[in-house]
């Protein structure tokens, strides 16, 4: 009987731990990252490769800032698999750098290697 009750206090201080532990957790986190873009056009293109992303659930990029804000889901995604949707998209990024052929896709407006900025 006395190992039943043990048993019983052993599994209810388990939950217990596990409830907590899941509770300091952040399941929403808001981040902002750096993305290198120049126009309007690279701001949609940015916004739409991170919504793309499963988890994402907010991105606004600023070109003042090249800064990318984004609400995400911590059990869905990460900034690196928001940073490989965004450079797969042909934009740098403070993680990762854009392939020389998704660079090459985005239209002349949006070219940001070697100091070219068209508006």
């Amino acid at each position: 009987m006395h190992f039943i009750k043990y048993l019983f206090l052993l599994i209810l201080f388990f939950m217990l731990s596990l409830q907590s532990y899941a509770q300091r957790q952040p399941k929403v986190l808001t981040d902002t990252l750096e993305v290198t873009g120049v126009c309007k056009m690279c701001k949609a293109r940015i916004e739409k490769a991170a919504m793309y992303v499963r988890g994402v659930k907010f991105a606004e990029w600023q070109a003042e800032t090249q800064g990318l804000k984004v609400v995400y889901k911590t059990k869905k995604t990460n900034p690196e698999q928001i940073c490989a949707a965004v450079a797969l998209a042909g934009h740098d990024n403070e993680l990762l750098k854009s392939t020389e052929e998704a660079y090459e896709k985005l239209p002349g407006c949006c070219k940001y290697r070697d100091g070219v900025k068209v508006h």
